[in-house]
């Protein structure tokens, strides 16, 4: 199996201008990104960038580039740039690292390439198990729910699949998940992951992604994987084998990170 990590980097960020440059005790964010990428089994490692300060800056560290437009609408698009700009071909398998994941495990990496040739399906992606209330209830946790076999039914913000009857007595008054019953407890465990941002699509699926009208219940969800399902494609999805570490998005979240480095560098 072969794959490539493409990791796109846009300059501009609503929470935190500039973050793909921010340093990290030593090393930029997407430094980190990249070097982390790298330990994994992919063939390459490209950062896929709008502004030519992060280019100066990845070719400064002996890292693979490469620029592209700024007026792309998501990362996706930004994606499938890179792919013509590097001319690969139609079965050539992309893993999407996300920019901001400073800590994100190699072997989550590899995993995510393993499952969309394992199930020879155009997209893969990767889940963790929910285990507070709160998280079902927040919109900025994802919820994936899927088949028996592992493919994505539906993406949601909202807490999916609703278990009737067991949510009012307890919403209020706790944020574990073991206030619901342990028939409920299992059902949910059984049919529904945290969605967690790291994809592996297949270079034809993004070709097409990029020519498609976002769907209806994508711009309702603000959910860009929601434009294969609404399309027909399947996207298999099964539990991380690691633990997927919080990416920055925010200042607090970038403190967090240089912390956390700090302490385990320091032991």
């Amino acid at each position: 199996m072969t794959f490539t990590v493409i990791i796109p980097a846009r300059y501009q960020s609503e929470r935190l201008p500039g973050k793909p440059l921010m340093d990290i005790e030593g090393q930029s964010l997407i430094q980190r990104v990249y070097h982390q990428a790298r330990k994994s089994r992919a063939q390459r490692v490209i950062v896929a960038t709008d502004d030519q300060r992060i280019v100066d800056h990845v070719q400064a560290f002996g890292g693979e580039v490469c620029l592209t437009s700024a007026s792309h609408p998501s990362g996706t698009d930004r994606l499938y740039e890179a792919c013509t700009l590097n001319g690969f071909n139609q079965d050539q398998i992309i893993v999407n690292v996300q920019g901001d994941e400073p800590l994100i495990p190699p072997d989550v990496i590899n995993q995510v390439a393993e499952n969309i040739v394992r199930h020879a399906v155009p997209a893969a992606t990767l889940g963790e198990k929910i285990k507070n209330l709160g998280d079902v209830f927040n919109e900025n946790i994802v919820k994936a729910v899927f088949d028996e076999a592992g493919y994505a039914l539906y993406f949601s913000r909202a807490p999916l699949p609703w278990i009737r009857g067991s949510y009012n007595s307890v919403r209020e008054s706790t944020s574990d998940l073991t206030a619901l019953s342990v028939e409920s407890r299992h059902l949910f465990g059984q049919s529904v992951l945290r969605h967690i941002g790291i994809y592996a699509y297949r270079t034809s699926l993004l070709g097409e992604f990029v020519q498609w009208p976002e769907a209806p219940i994508e711009k309702l969800e603000r959910l860009e994987q929601l434009r294969i399902l609404w399309k027909g494609y399947k996207i298999h999805i099964e539990e991380s084998r690691l633990g997927f570490p919080q990416g920055v998005d925010t200042p607090d979240d970038l403190e967090r990170v240089r912390k956390f480095i700090r302490e385990t560098t320091s032991q």
